[in-house]
């Protein structure tokens, strides 16, 4: 790995395990506000969106930020970093210990690098993926630093697939998996990219929702596909703040036609 990821890597795994920390102590002790567009903020997520943002501005000059809780107007940077300080802040609140912090690093204004932290499992995913940029960027996806992989299972009733609470429509008699709903858009996919599930749908997650994620679960060998239209690249000067980006995420291509079907019920 050069230098130049190196640097990258340390500086997303020390920057979340700090704010991790303090986040754990505030885990299931503070109260929530509703936002306009219905969802929950905290001030740990005020809190911790500001002291990443901080470490990035003093880090990497001149890359560009995007975060949930701040700027949502995507600068047309060549690097940015876009930020979810929290995702998953009503597990937060309640004291349920599934909820993560996540960085994606776009370039051209699309990720290729991707970093999840999970504090209450202890649990660490990054991941790389270049697509069809030539830049010299490492492979593969990670949780704790061990690689991992999607699962080549065929699906049945002994497996899963995770839902959003938006997308409980597909929901059938004949669906083919047991169904989970883990509440964090982001640890959706991710249980996608380390084989536990065979898929996921959210339906309405932003882009700091997916930054990371997309990179990762694609690094794992998974397959995204956006159900509406495409996130990435980002557009310079475009606001982000409404935008939704409905997504299929499965182990394999081959699991499209058995999921996609199910899909189709949803009005999106």
């Amino acid at each position: 790995m050069t230098e130049f990821w190196t640097t990258i890597l340390e500086f997303a795994q020390t920057t979340t395990n700090r704010v991790g920390k303090q986040l754990m102590q505030d885990f299931g002790q503070v109260q929530a506000l509703q936002k306009a567009d219905g969802s929950l903020v905290t001030q740990a997520d005020k809190w911790a969106d500001q002291e990443i943002r901080d470490a990035i501005a003093s880090t990497f000059s001149g890359y560009g930020i995007l975060s949930e809780e701040g700027e949502k107007t995507f600068p047309g940077t060549e690097w940015c970093w876009v930020i979810d300080p929290l995702d998953g802040t009503t597990n937060f609140t309640r004291g349920i210990p599934i909820w993560s912090i996540s960085l994606g690093l776009l370039y051209q204004g699309t990720p290729i690098f991707g970093y999840i932290n999970v504090p209450p499992l202890n649990q660490t995913f990054h991941g790389f993926w270049a697509g069809s940029f030539e830049l010299a960027v490492p492979s593969g996806a990670f949780r704790n630093h061990h690689p991992i992989h999607t699962s080549g299972d065929v699906p049945s009733k002994n497996h899963f697939f995770n839902l959003c609470s938006r997308s409980t429509a597909v929901i059938q008699q004949n669906f083919p998996c047991k169904i989970r709903m883990l509440g964090v858009a982001s640890y959706n996919f991710l249980t996608v990219a380390n084989g536990a599930t065979l898929g996921g749908i959210e339906a309405t997650p932003k882009v700091w929702d997916i930054a990371a994620a997309w990179v990762i679960v694609q690094a794992a060998g998974g397959r995204w596909l956006s159900l509406k239209s495409e996130p990435f690249p980002l557009l310079a000067g475009e606001d982000y703040s409404d935008r939704s980006f409905p997504t299929l995420v499965v182990s394999r291509p081959e699991l499209i036609p058995v999921f996609g079907p199910f899909v189709e019920r949803l009005k999106i």
